[in-house]
């Protein structure tokens, strides 16, 4: 009985170890634009703080506030890996619009996809890695007071 337990045992552990090595992480590029336009982002996100990717011009930094990383996740459970990923951004882009209140900012610039400390500039796309019950969206940038943010 002792071996029939223990021969159960480390087939169970090995299917753990099998099916836990092969999860999903898919990673999709997608639009700021569409990001950041969409209804929910509309609503939420104070227009009087501006969000600028990778090289955007920006108008006269007059104080840097320092750079920061959030690293946000969400349940993906019964979600398309499209619709997990713009809920996620929204909360990044939330996180980073409380850090620029907290620091007395009016923008942050230089943002970047940071997924796993690898960092991905663009303008007009960014990086979130989609699995079967998590999605996730790491930003990091700049928080900076513009003079007459544009």
């Amino acid at each position: 009985m002792t071996k029939g337990l223990l021969a159960l045992g480390i087939l169970c552990g090995g299917l753990v170890l099998a099916t836990t090595s092969h999860a999903r992480d898919t990673t999709l590029m997608l639009s700021i634009e569409e990001a950041m336009n969409s209804p929910a982002a509309r609503e939420q996100l104070d227009p009087d703080i501006r969000f600028y990717f990778a090289d955007t011009p920006h108008g006269e930094v007059v104080t840097n506030h320092g750079n920061f990383v959030t690293n946000k996740k969400t349940n993906a459970f019964n979600k398309s890996d499209e619709e997990a990923c713009k809920w996620v951004m929204l909360s990044a882009l939330i996180s980073l619009q409380e850090r620029v209140q907290a620091e007395g900012g009016n923008a942050v610039i230089n943002i970047e996809s940071y997924y796993k400390r690898q960092p991905m500039a663009s303008s007009s796309e960014y990086e979130c890695h989609a699995g079967a019950i998590m999605a996730g969206v790491a930003l990091r940038g700049d928080v900076v007071t513009l003079n007459g943010a544009e």
